[in-house]
């Protein structure tokens, strides 16, 4: 990820109700959620949240596809890890265990490839 990918993404996330969706998409896991379903959990209207579905499908940070009649989405955990290994991309001057941690949780959270597909 490079800086300015960093800064459309942290961008989308500045916004309370896409930090709220993009960690509910987070919860869900490969399964994602229907548009209708995020926008009654985050508690706004239909369109407000497919304004914020944009935004962060625009980012990279989130995924669309259309099941039937819905469209479901994902959190893309590769973008949301590339995000993080940004931030602690050369980590503590030469002292990387220090961030092994922050590291650890980035590349774990990630779903194998196997289940996205199910």
């Amino acid at each position: 990820m490079n800086q300015r990918q960093a800064l459309v993404a942290f961008g989308a996330l500045s916004q309370e109700t896409r930090l709220r969706i993009i960690r509910m998409l987070v919860v869900a896991g490969p399964n994602g959620m229907a548009a209708g379903a995020i926008a009654e959990e985050a508690e706004v209207s239909p369109s407000n949240v497919s304004f914020h579905l944009k935004e962060l499908e625009r980012s990279g940070l989130i995924a669309q596809q259309r099941e039937s009649r819905s469209i479901i989405y994902t959190a893309n955990y590769e973008a949301l890890g590339g995000l993080v290994r940004f931030l602690m991309e050369d980590c503590c001057s030469g002292h990387p265990e220090i961030c092994a941690p922050a590291a650890e949780v980035a590349a774990c959270c990630a779903p194998k490839m196997e289940e996205k597909l199910q």
